[in-house]
């Protein structure tokens, strides 16, 4: 390991400390060497096995042999998870083969961020995360499970899911991804389209007809948004199989993997001779791993949000200090859409991620001594699954990347770091993408444009009012104004600004994820305007300088002139609680805490930081 590397997890791991360890002490006491339902009465394991088939019920009943939860996120309008429908089922028949028991724990809600972008229901989207680890507790409550096999795939979902299994972090977890969908229309002609309508160039037929190009069949959106970056994750923190994130759905591949997954968490349970836990899998290597790939990759900047959330949830405290610290001594080895033109069907291609994980753990940039749900370690995860014969098997990944545009070995890094930034200054905390952002675009000093709706600040482009240099101020989009919905509508507008020659940047406390591209963002401000954070002291016109380079996001503003102002009020707050199901979650925009701690609203301490 790279001795920094490894100084930065040594520092999480002593922060840690009193809470990791109260953390697996919980989970030590709650495993058991026997199967759990062993400990229900008759009535409970009668209700338990009331539904199941003879054969099943048999085994069920007859207090010998692991039953395995299947909790699963399908629903048929998400494509990503499309795929799921049929996995139970073949779950079910390939652990029955092997000598165990498998039954639908459960199932979470599943709402798709491409779907409610710039609607009202994706005000309800970073809670969805919330819900979905309830849910996964719910799931799993009957305590009649010894390993569990989450179903999910996109963008709140796998977050969730693995807070949910944490909650239960005794018994091991093993997550089934689905895949995603075969390229379709190229994303720089997808791009080309989407800032033509926003000139008003081309009308809605045009672009519908590029988006459902773009999006065409089941599967995972290609580009490499927040969904394909929890794959990343899940593959790099060893609860995947080694390969499994990117083999298309329907395939024979990946049945092969579903039903090998299937067998995986059945043979390590504490019931056999290999128990893994997911409580211990996911330790403070992991999760620097999971930084690592993510900003090896180019990943979503949601996950700034969503690893201290995990992270919070097995008892381990990650910051966004971590994330600077880590982007400046990891490489980019990764040109994938948007921080590229390639989607991630020509990254699987070019040798994917066994290549990445190899060339990391070749170069000391990864923890390689995981316990994950997988034997070996990391270097499983330095190879790719294939069919030998109709059988699964595994071979190295390729030595050399197949495309060189797409993805490179550390020598060659598309960048000597991974793009991510900390900003700080007189407005708060906050963090950027920079790994699609051209070194000119870096540093931006201009007046600001202040709005407290993105369609505030389209009505001002549509009008010409933004036609300059200029740093949209977008506040109360943190998530206790109204959840912290994305704001992936504003990007095209800006991209035509920066276009045009002039230096523009946005500066919000809502969300940008992996879609910020080429116009820097400063997002997640924290302390958020709703929390009265300075964010809310911004007036139109105040000089506003965001530098990228240095780390600096400084409002040109004396101290005393500061102190003076009162903070802005969010005058729309009462058309975002209302309406679209948003006046049931009042209690998470009530209770939840800063953005750097993970935006969440149900973990112990959570209000407390805030």
């Amino acid at each position: 390991m790279k001795r920094e590397i490894d100084q930065i997890t040594k520092r999480i791991i002593e922060r840690s400390k009193p809470t990791r360890e109260a953390y697996l002490a919980k989970i030590e006491a709650a495993a058991s060497d026997r199967p759990h339902r062993s400990s229900l009465s008759c009535g409970n394991l009668a209700h338990a096995s009331a539904g199941c088939s003879a054969a099943d019920k048999e085994r069920i009943n007859g207090d010998e042999g692991a039953n395995l939860g299947i909790v699963t996120s399908y629903n048929d309008m998400l494509s990503a998870h499309q795929p799921l429908g049929v996995y139970p089922d073949r779950i079910k028949k390939a652990v029955f083969e092997a000598g165990g028991t498998a039954q639908v724990a459960g199932g979470v809600p599943a709402m798709c961020d491409g779907v409610t972008q710039g609607r009202p229901g994706m005000e309800l989207s970073l809670f969805s995360r919330d819900v979905i680890a309830m849910s996964t507790a719910v799931s799993l409550s009957h305590d009649v499970f010894d390993s569990a096999l989450y179903l999910g795939v996109c963008d709140k979902i796998v977050p969730g899911l693995v807070m949910g299994a944490l909650s239960y972090g005794h018994i091991p977890a093993v997550f089934v991804p689905a895949g995603p969908m075969p390229s379709g229309l190229p994303n720089d002609e997808k791009a080309r389209i989407r800032q033509l309508y926003a000139q008003g160039k081309v009308g809605r037929k045009e672009l519908l007809e590029a988006e459902t190009a773009s999006y065409h069949s089941p599967g995972t959106c290609t580009f490499y948004g927040t969904a394909n970056s929890n794959q990343m994750l899940m593959e790099v923190m060893g609860l995947h199989l080694p390969g499994a994130a990117f083999v298309n759905p329907n395939t024979d591949l990946r049945d092969a993997l579903t039903e090998e997954a299937a067998r995986r968490a059945l043979a390590i349970t504490k019931l056999g001779n290999d128990y893994r836990p997911v409580g211990k899998v996911l330790d403070e290597k992991a999760f620097v791993n999971g930084i690592v790939g993510l900003l090896a990759t180019g990943g979503s900047t949601n996950h700034t949000l969503h690893l201290p959330a995990m992270a919070r949830a097995a008892g381990i405290e990650l910051r966004w200090d971590d994330f600077d610290e880590l982007s400046r001594l990891v490489p980019l080895l990764c040109r994938v859409y948007p921080n590229g033109q390639a989607d991630v069907n020509h990254f699987h291609a070019a040798g994917g991620m066994g290549f990445v994980i190899s060339d990391l753990l070749k170069n000391g940039i990864l923890h390689p001594d995981l316990e994950t749900i997988h034997t070996g370690g990391m270097a499983a995860y330095g190879t790719e699954p294939y069919l030998d014969d109709g059988k699964l098997a595994w071979r190295d990944a390729p030595a050399d990347s197949q495309d060189e545009d797409i993805l490179r070995p550390a020598e060659k890094a598309f960048s000597a770091d991974g793009g991510l930034r900390m900003l700080s200054g007189n407005l708060g905390r906050c963090v950027i993408k920079v790994s699609a952002v051209k070194p000119e675009n870096r540093v931006i000093e201009a007046p600001a444009a202040v709005f407290t709706s993105q369609e505030q600040m389209m009505e001002a482009f549509k009008e010409g009012k933004l036609h300059r240099d200029v740093i949209c101020v977008v506040r109360f989009q943190g998530p206790k104004a109204n959840g912290m919905p994305e704001l992936h509508k504003l990007t095209p507008p800006l991209g035509v600004l920066q276009d045009l020659g002039y230096k523009v940047a946005l500066v919000t406390d809502g969300r940008m994820s992996g879609a910020s591209g080429k116009v820097p963002a400063a997002i997640h401000v924290t302390p958020e305007g709703m929390m009265n954070g300075p964010i809310a002291k911004v007036q139109d016109g105040d000089i506003i300088r965001l530098d990228a380079e240095t780390g600096d996001l400084i409002l040109n503003v004396t101290d005393a002139e500061l102190a003076k102002r009162d903070f802005a009020t969010f005058d729309d707050k009462a058309s975002h609680q209302d309406g679209f199901g948003r006046e049931l979650f009042g209690v998470f925009r009530d209770h939840v805490g800063l953005a750097e701690m993970g935006a969440c609203a149900v973990l112990p301490g959570e209000a407390e930081v805030a």
